[in-house]
């Protein structure tokens, strides 16, 4: 996944269901994930973006939050007002393997842009790990009128969701002999390490499933082995 424009430490208050969560729900975890106005202490040129506003439009597209995170404060005034994440998913996608997914960070008290990040990932560990494919990476930062931007955003993310799924419907219908699987490992490598150089790894270790279901010869399963 791409980079999120601010990193939550392991100590962040975090909430994480297997079915959506409620506004209340968020609230006791993520307060200011529903705040209504940015801190005091923003001048008049920081333009507030509404977290719930944003997340109430890809609700009514059909996601749903199933994850919630916020930042840990020393000044009790700033807890309403904190960098906060959600994570995203249709309510039936919420335990799948594989998903599409959008996750959503903002700040109201000036600590992060407004990001959203939509792709296709995967679990790849008990801990809730995922990685995947991003297909949209929108930061918008708060300054003018931006608010129709994010939600502009949203949606054009939710477009691509459909792309997306037809082409990883063609990869899974691909099968690859062990020569072709070689092959694409081998120019896995060759763009990942500079030239002249041997790479840490060959192509049989890149290729070597770590999960049952990543044995699969088609082209999808071999390509989430390699990356």
């Amino acid at each position: 996944m791409n980079t999120l424009a601010s990193r939550f430490s392991r100590n962040a208050l975090a909430l994480r269901s297997d079915r959506p969560l409620s506004n209340d729900e968020i609230a006791q975890v993520a307060p200011s994930i529903l705040a209504q106005a940015a801190h005091e202490s923003r001048s008049a040129r920081y333009s507030y973006i509404s977290t719930i506003d944003v997340l109430d439009a890809l609700r009514k597209e059909g996601f749903q939050p199933f994850m919630v995170c916020q930042t840990r404060v020393r000044n009790e005034g700033m807890r309403d007002y904190t960098r906060h994440m959600l994570r995203l998913r249709h309510a039936e996608q919420i335990n799948g393997k594989e998903a599409n997914e959008i996750v959503l960070l903002n700040a109201h008290n000036g600590t992060s842009s407004c990001q959203l990040v939509g792709g296709c990932f995967r679990f790849v560990c008990q801990n809730g790990m995922v990685c995947g494919d991003t297909i949209a990476d929108i930061r918008v930062p708060h300054k003018g009128d931006v608010v129709g931007e994010v939600i502009e955003g949203a949606f054009r993310m939710l477009d691509s969701f459909e792309a997306a799924a037809e082409q990883r419907e063609g990869m899974m219908a691909s099968v690859l002999d062990e020569g072709e699987q070689t092959a694409f490992a081998r120019a896995a490598l060759a763009l990942r390490y500079d030239e002249g150089k041997p790479a840490p790894v060959t192509e049989r270790q890149l290729l070597a499933p770590r999960r049952v279901e990543d044995r699969a010869p088609d082209l999808w399963s071999t390509f989430s082995r390699v990356q």
